[in-house]
């Protein structure tokens, strides 16, 4: 993300290669990227990294830091939505747009990976801002938990079922 800030703001020397242009009315392929499943894997990691930080702020007692915490574990997870959205479904999708038994279940996989993420960003947006008395410490715990779970979930499916998919296209 900071060397396509760099490049933008032209701050980074290396060349860049122009994407070919855009012809209306012509769907462009998306383009396949051999480290792309690496990249997304490692978002995965730090993402299970930030969000166990904000659990042991709770065993610190650290309360007033988790609002901060969780305001970075959420950008840091839009980062990698929107790349695993354009990059890798939208690829996905493409390659399979003949074989409508396979894109439907992508497509299904896809709405359901987007609604456990609006869960986790709901979840960040109702404690980021918020104080913590002893009422909403036990229902971030609850919620905590119950979003961890979620989060799992979502990476163990991915990695274990989608990714492949991206791998053998």
């Amino acid at each position: 993300m900071i060397g396509l800030l760099r490049r933008v703001f032209g701050f980074d020397s290396r060349p860049t290669v122009a994407p070919p242009p855009l012809v209306p009315g012509v769907v462009q392929a998306p383009r396949y990227d051999s480290a792309l499943v690496g990249q997304l894997k490692g978002d995965h990691q730090d993402l299970v990294q930030l969000f166990q930080n904000i659990g042991r702020l709770t065993e610190l007692n650290r309360w007033s830091d988790i609002p901060a915490q969780l305001i970075g574990f959420k950008s840091r997870l839009e980062a990698h939505l929107l790349a695993e959205n354009v990059r890798f479904y939208n690829y996905v999708e493409y390659t399979l747009r003949d074989d409508s038994e396979n894109l439907g279940l992508i497509r299904d996989f896809r709405r359901e990976m987007n609604s456990i993420a609006r869960g986790v960003i709901d979840f960040v947006k109702k404690y980021q801002s918020g104080t913590f008395d002893q009422r909403a410490r036990e229902a971030f715990l609850a919620d905590y938990r119950s979003v961890g779970a979620l989060l799992v979930q979502r990476i163990e499916r991915e990695e274990e079922s989608l990714y492949p998919l991206y791998q053998a296209s």
